[in-house]
């Protein structure tokens, strides 16, 4: 009974203990937390001095539509061929120099064109704006006053180039080439040829690339003989062909006679 006593006032102490211990770390951190939280506000700056009431309209205006300028009409100069003062020579109330000349640009840029034309190289200070009448009286012509259209001819055509004569691309000829072959070589008799006495002649068409090689070779006659003569055909060679100093490829035959000995 005794033993059961001490066990309970035992038991009840270190229930104790334990609350003690969780009522103390709970409320550390109960502080901790409210002192952070004092800290973080008292540090956070707003900024309240700095923000406005005041509300910024931004609205675009469109700019004005410009007016076209149009420019002012350039009075014609006195080239009436028919009067009878006329000048002898070109007369500007202004010497104005053309404004497409890079080596004197105009000192103010306008938007409106001069009433005094363009001075010429022989243009001189007088009262009116004025140019002589030109010999020819054709508008057309540079400087041209005259009221008379004149009708230049066109150039006649430049002569027709002299046609090339056409090149054939391949050069088909009909008689036998062994005769202007540089390099002909024998076929080989076919043992089996040899075997069952066949003989006979062989037609080898062949074509030639323009530096003199057979490119193909295509035989005719028995079958025993027709490789070996496409072999011997393939290994054949030629002199170029030449037409208008222009090499071209040479179509012909080549025949091989195959005879028992």
């Amino acid at each position: 009974m005794f033993n059961n006593l001490i066990e309970s006032t035992s038991h009840a102490k270190e229930f104790k203990r334990r609350g003690s211990f969780l009522l103390f770390t709970t409320a550390t951190y109960v502080v901790l937390f409210a002192v952070t939280g004092i800290i973080s506000i008292y540090a956070y700056d707003a900024h309240l001095e700095s923000q406005s009431t005041e509300l910024e309209l931004l609205t675009f205006v469109p700019l004005p539509p410009q007016e076209e300028v149009v420019p002012a009409e350039v009075p014609n100069t006195i080239r009436d061929s028919n009067s009878d003062n006329q000048p002898t020579r070109s007369t500007r109330t202004a010497l104005i120099d053309s404004a497409s000349n890079p080596n004197n640009p105009p000192r103010e840029i306008g938007t409106v064109a001069s009433a005094v034309p363009e001075a010429r190289s022989d243009s001189v200070i007088g009262r009116v704006n004025a140019d002589p009448p030109t010999p020819a009286g054709n508008r057309n012509v540079p400087n041209g006053t005259g009221n008379t259209l004149v009708e230049i001819p066109d150039p006649p055509p430049p002569p027709a180039p002299n046609p090339t004569p056409s090149v054939p691309r391949i050069l088909k000829i009909s008689r036998v080439l062994n005769s202007q072959a540089i390099s002909l070589p024998k076929p080989i008799y076919p043992p089996m040829a040899k075997q069952i006495h066949v003989q006979g002649t062989v037609t080898v068409q062949v074509l030639i690339d323009e530096f003199g090689r057979v490119v193909s070779a295509k035989g005719s006659g028995h079958p025993l003989l027709v490789v070996e003569a496409q072999k011997a055909a393939m290994q054949a060679r030629f002199s170029p062909t030449v037409i208008s100093d222009q090499p071209v490829k040479v179509s012909g035959v080549i025949t091989y006679n195959f005879v028992m000995p």
